[in-house]
């Protein structure tokens, strides 16, 4: 099973590619499994080495029990192992979830991210019991917490990881991008966890912690992940000064939607819809509309997306260039 020090270099978030139609409450068989297969075989060959799949821009909470399954074998028989992989299985109970990893498991994932249940916020005991049941359940599937407080309502305090750190043994990693809380995370943690950040914040997880800064998660590289794997490149050699320059690139792409983010309750109602647009716009991925009850979003947020994917695409062009010469 994996575990924390085995997370290294770029994890690619990806949409789950949608046909036409797909925006329609009544639509059925709505996943594009000839591009899913597509751009995840090609992710693996521009350098992406882990892949997560079903999360919030998976629209995991309004794909069907039938679609989600379909999605699942396609994207795990397309990886073949090549690198690892982890599946979301997030739902609103925990039953649910339990039936989801189950799935997961016997298609053949390496991992599961895995948030906490959605309807009730969760307590701190709430949060850490459901953690060490699903470790005591799955003792063969490394998890890694979907610590988005945002879309759980729940903090991920230190004292939740040091609790976790001890009661779940096969929590392993976290996608989480809270420099502030960093330091506290790891020391009540120690090196059980791999706090993995978004590639916006890794460099400032370097300056903080270099040993265990190891690995980003990107959606965006779903526009083309040659910006993220030059970044994490330049981290995991130490070359700090090459590393800066690239953040500086994505933060500059990202600038367009950086007032969207950076609204709680904006980014909340708009987050699904952000993403898939400007991954279109950029032309890596085809991921095509967005699921009920989702579909809507003003232009002027469109118009803001699409820039920053067209943004993206430039910056793909400079790093697929600059490793054409390396």
């Amino acid at each position: 099973m994996l575990r924390a020090p085995d997370i290294r270099g770029m994890y690619a978030i990806i949409p789950t590619p949608a046909k036409p139609g797909a925006e329609r409450l009544d639509a059925t068989d709505t996943v594009d499994l000839g591009e899913t297969a597509r751009v995840v075989d090609q992710l693996l060959r521009d350098g992406t080495t882990g892949i997560i799949a079903l999360g919030t821009t998976g629209e995991c909470a309004t794909l069907t029990q039938a679609d989600y399954e379909a999605f699942v074998d396609c994207v795990l028989a397309t990886v073949n192992k090549r690198v690892p992989t982890f599946i979301g299985t997030t739902a609103l109970g925990g039953q649910a979830a339990v039936k989801r990893m189950r799935f997961v498991r016997e298609r053949g994932a390496d991992g599961t991210l895995l948030g906490l249940p959605m309807w009730q916020p969760c307590t701190t005991e709430m949060a850490v019991k459901y953690y060490a049941e699903m470790s005591e359940v799955f003792p063969d599937l490394a998890i890694m917490v979907y610590a988005n407080a945002r879309a759980f309502r729940f903090d991920f305090s230190p004292e939740f990881w040091g609790a976790v750190a001890r009661q779940a043994p096969t929590v392993m990693a976290a996608k989480y991008s809270n420099a502030k809380m960093l330091p506290a995370c790891l020391a009540a943690s120690g090196d059980r966890i791999n706090y993995v950040p978004n590639e916006g914040f890794v460099y400032r997880f370097a300056e903080l912690s270099p040993a265990t800064t190891t690995a980003c998660w990107a959606t965006a590289a779903s526009m083309g992940p040659q910006p993220v794997v030059a970044l994490m490149d330049a981290l995991l050699s130490g070359d700090m000064a090459r590393a800066k320059q690239i953040s500086d690139d994505c933060a500059w792409a990202g600038q367009p939607v950086d007032h969207i983010i950076e609204s709680p309750e904006v980014f909340a109602s708009y987050n699904i819809q952000l993403e898939k647009i400007r991954i279109d716009a950029a032309g890596y991925c085809k991921a095509g509309p967005v699921r009920p009850p989702y579909d809507v979003m003003p232009e002027e947020y469109a118009e803001q997306a699409r820039e920053c994917g067209r943004r993206w695409a430039q910056l793909c062009q400079k790093y697929a260039a600059a490793g054409s010469v390396m």
